[in-house]
Parts: C-alpha cells; structure tokens; sequence
C-alpha cells in the first residue's frame, strides 16, 4: 500500500571544529570540518496531495515562502523529477534559528528524502544530495545521514566512525547572521590544510578551533559569556557560524547536572543530546 504521509525527524548537528583553508575563484570559502550528529531534531510532517499544490500548513511562519527551505526542497524535487503529486508540509520547530545546528539544511535534506519516498520518486542518495546542494552546502551531509569529515564548502564528505559522547549545547537566545560573520575582515582564511588521520589522533579536539569564534565573541558579548561560562565545565566551541556552543561529556548525567547549572546561573535556553554517528534521519526511513 502507497504511503499517504510521513512524520520524520530533522536533527542538528554539530561542527566539531572548523577551518578554512582557502577561497573559490567564485568567491565561496574552502572549508575542513567534522559533522557530527545529534539525536535532537525538528520534526516534519508530510502529507500527499492528489494535485500539485505544495502547502505550508505548519511551522516558519516567520520565514517568507520563497526563502522556505522545506518549501524550496519540495519545488526543487518536484521540478526535477517532473511529478504531478503535492504535498502538505507541517515543521515542528525545535531548533534555533541562526543556532548554527544546520537546522535549515536539515529540514531541507527532510523533504527531499521523505518526498523522494512518498512521491516514489526513485532517485538515489547521490542525486539526492546534488540537488540539496544547490539549497546549501550542509545539504549533502544530511542526506547523506553519517558523520563526516567535509571538504570543499563542505560537499566532499568522508564517513568516519567517531565516539558517541554526550553534548550540552547552550542557546544564548541570539541568532547570528551567517552572511555577516563570513564577510568579516578578520576571518582568518588560511588555516593549514589538515589530514583526517590528525584529527582522528585527537578526537577530543582540544587543539583545533573554530575561526568564526574569535569574530563571533567581538560580535556577541553574550556568546562570549557563554563560552566562558560553559569552559568551566568543559572545552567549549561554536558551532558553525553560532550562536550555538557546545561542550562534551562523558555521561548523559555529568551533561544534564551542568545544564541543571545552568539554569540557575544564567537566563540562557540549553539542552543535553548523544552525538551519534547515524543520523535519526536514516534510522527513521529504514
């Protein structure tokens, strides 16, 4: 019997560190990062339509249509593929905007795959992934759904098998513009190329760095507070662009007593996920 809906999971992830190492001639920087998971998502709900309307029923209703990602994902696969079937489209937000957790690539790569699936599409993972890429350049990886080291503007992925430790991850209650950080002239953007064996030989990641942090702490007092604040307890990174921040733990109880903390010390949002090496996406549509 053919699928009428599907309620998938959207999940954030992580940048474990972040570099970049040079620039396109198209002006796109060049990028070495680790993407890591989380078992913490939005959640998408699909519903088909007989005709070939494409809805927004729930959710980012903040976000102008055009600039959808969900709505974008679903014009683009239904573009391609030529099919004469729509789609309802609800979006439980969990995920910050701004946050640097990938949460609109994220629900991009959700749409694209839960369509490919209830439209019976038929496209593969790869063809998926090139079309998400023309929505943004964290597309691919969760298509792709595993932990990655990532090249390029961050499209060239290599699976790896990483610790699955428990992250709290702190909100400061701001949201970044990611255009602005990217444009600032002290981005450093000649980080020394590394090799994953590197990064695999410290996987606690104490000696890399995320570049955008020094320009985002002179920015943002506020998530310079936080990081400080979290660096008690822990190495403490930026995510991406922020203005999300993360630290690790060895247990789900030591993560949660910091986030207990946390609320008493401060009036910053926060939660405590697992990074895990599958993404909640693919465990979903299996």
């Amino acid at each position: 019997m053919a699928l009428t809906s599907l309620v998938l999971p959207a999940p954030a992830k992580l940048n474990l560190f972040l570099h970049i190492i040079g620039r396109r001639t198209d002006g796109y920087h060049l990028l070495q990062t680790v993407f890591q998971f989380l078992d913490y998502s939005d959640e998408i709900r699909l519903e088909l339509r007989p005709d070939q309307e494409i809805q927004r029923i729930e959710g980012g209703e903040d976000i102008p249509v055009e600039t959808d990602l969900c709505m974008r994902a679903a014009q683009l696969l239904q573009h391609k593929t030529g099919t004469t079937l729509g789609v309802n489209i609800s979006l439980k937000k969990k995920l910050p905007i701004g946050g640097g957790l990938g949460g609109g690539s994220s629900n991009a790569a959700t749409v694209l795959l839960g369509l490919n699936q209830l439209w019976q599409c038929g496209l593969n993972r790869s063809e998926l992934a090139t079309l998400g890429l023309k929505l943004g350049a964290d597309v691919p990886v969760f298509i792709h759904g595993q932990t990655a080291w990532a090249e390029g503007i961050g499209e060239k992925l290599t699976t790896l098998a990483l610790p699955e430790n428990w992250f709290l991850v702190i909100h400061p209650k701001i949201s970044v513009s990611t255009a602005e950080i990217f444009a600032d002239q002290g981005l450093t953007r000649d980080c020394d190329a590394l090799k994953i064996t590197r990064f695999l030989k410290d996987t606690g990641f104490e000696d890399l760095s995320n570049v955008f942090e020094p320009i985002v702490r002179n920015k943002y007092p506020d998530i310079a507070n936080a990081l400080d604040w979290l660096s008690n307890f822990s190495a403490a990174r930026l995510t991406g662009t922020g203005s999300c921040l993360f630290a690790s733990f060895n247990s789900e109880a030591e993560a949660k007593s910091v986030l207990q903390q946390l609320s008493v010390d401060t009036e910053w949002d926060g939660f405590v996920a697992k990074g895990v090496n599958v993404s909640p996406l693919m465990l979903s549509l299996q």
